[in-house]
């Protein structure tokens, strides 16, 4: 019996096709091993998204080559994607595989156990046009399930490496995804979270079938009670989108919409496709139809020839419009992409001392939002033991509105949804009392 362990490094996509990946070795007959330990075979599924994504991925794979020299290194992923001349350069790496024929994996491995040659079975990403099935039927954590959807990305922002580690736009058979949401609430999962690389552009590739269609059909599988969308970008939202959230019973009340920059001089800059004007008028649009909505987003703080005024511009925007929590990055050069070779690159102490004012005001948008919950009854899933302190018989997990909350809870609650009183808002966590397990209340 081979065992196999596995390193992510990345994103939430990264994530799930890791556990795809699993299943394919789980089927094949080998044993998963903790990366830690001695294994056969190490699969390391690397990011790029920044230089720092490509450095760690090379920590990790020549950590692998020192635990076991005599083990089968694969390197697969977006790194793997763009730069496989590098990888195949790191002493010890047998495979590699960038973001498309993972099935191929286990042969690949067949092959070089035969021919004692490293391999580098990487393609041309922006040729491919067809998405890649993988299927992943249960999770290693069992509360929420992700759920790909699409592949690729057509945007090209400057700042971004993306599309040439992912390729173009490819969107899933809307069939495979019913199937496979049916399947995970088969499993057991009462949430399902919508991811790809760009999952709001799902159907636009595809004959008369977009987002709003499918989500709609989502509304059909069979115990499916929350519906997550990962992230969406404002000019996804279509009419016929928020029209689907008004009337769904399944989706839940939170979304994410990166801004990047609440700025329209900077946003041209960085080839985003809105101005702040459109983005505000769909934000207008989505609380009209989802009063309590959570709107959390991604911004990026000191893009190249950013201002104070153009960096005001995006605070007091953020200010107004309340979003409920934000993930505030520093800008950071990508190599290989057009803003890495703008001028007028902001310092780094600018650039910090700006992140900590956006943090600040995340910090105070974060407890109006959770406050306006106080003493509410909602809706959630613990999911594990509270992080901070895993002794004192309390758990955490979301809200469908994605609040944090804390509360005394067993190990029979994880995973089901619960009816919980927010007893004290806070942040980043807020203190909840258990009133009962909503499944129950169903069956008296």
């Amino acid at each position: 019996m081979s065992s196999v362990a596995f390193h992510t490094l990345g994103c939430k996509v990264n994530h799930y096709e890791t556990e795809a990946i699993w299943q394919l070795f789980k089927e094949a007959g080998y044993d998963r091993e903790d990366f830690e330990k001695n294994s056969d075979v190490y699969v390391i599924n690397t990011c790029t998204v920044t230089n720092t994504g490509d450095k760690k991925s090379r920590q990790v794979i020549r950590r692998a080559v020192r635990k076991n020299p005599d083990a089968v290194i694969c390197v697969t992923g977006c790194y793997a994607q763009t730069s496989p001349a590098e990888i195949m350069a790191i002493p010890g790496v047998d495979i590699v595989v960038g973001t498309q024929d993972r099935t191929k994996l286990l042969g690949l491995i067949d092959e070089f156990r035969t021919e004692r040659q490293p391999i580098n079975a990487v393609r041309n990403i922006m040729k491919n046009r067809v998405y890649e099935e993988l299927d992943v039927p249960a999770f290693t954590d069992r509360t929420r399930a992700s759920l790909k959807i699409q592949e690729g990305c057509n945007n090209f922002c400057t700042f971004c490496i993306i599309p040439w580690a992912r390729g173009l736009m490819r969107s899933r058979d809307p069939q495979e995804v019913i199937r496979q949401a049916q399947q995970l609430v088969g499993a057991g999962y009462l949430e399902i979270v919508l991811t790809g690389i760009h999952t709001g552009g799902y159907g636009e590739d595809l004959k008369d079938y977009n987002l709003a269609r499918l989500l709609r059909d989502l509304e059909q599988v069979k115990g499916l009670k929350r519906l997550r969308i990962s992230s969406i970008e404002a000019s996804q939202l279509t009419d016929e989108v928020i029209d689907v959230l008004r009337n769904s019973s399944t989706i839940v009340r939170h979304l994410h919409i990166p801004i990047q920059s609440g700025s329209n001089t900077v946003l041209k800059r960085m080839r985003r496709k809105y101005t702040m004007e459109f983005f505000a008028d769909r934000l207008d649009r989505l609380r009209e139809a989802l009063p309590q909505l959570a709107i959390t987003s991604d911004v990026i703080v000191g893009f190249p020839g950013e201002t104070e005024e153009e960096f005001m511009e995006t605070y007091n925007f953020i200010k107004e419009q309340g979003f409920s929590e934000l993930h505030v990055f520093p800008y950071s050069k990508r190599t290989g992409t057009p803003a890495a070779r703008m001028g007028d690159q902001v310092d780094e102490a600018v650039k910090n001392e700006r992140v900590h004012r956006l943090i600040e005001l995340n910090d105070q948008l974060a407890k109006q939002y959770a406050f306006s919950f106080e003493d509410e009854v909602l809706e959630m899933i613990p999911e594990e033991k509270y992080k901070l302190d895993s002794e004192s018989g309390l758990y955490e997990g979301y809200t469908d509105n994605y609040l944090k909350v804390v509360l005394p809870a067993d190990t029979s609650m994880v995973g089901k949804i619960v009816r919980v009183k927010i007893t004290k808002a806070g942040y980043p966590y807020n203190e909840g009392q258990f009133i009962r397990i909503v499944e129950e209340e169903l069956t008296i």
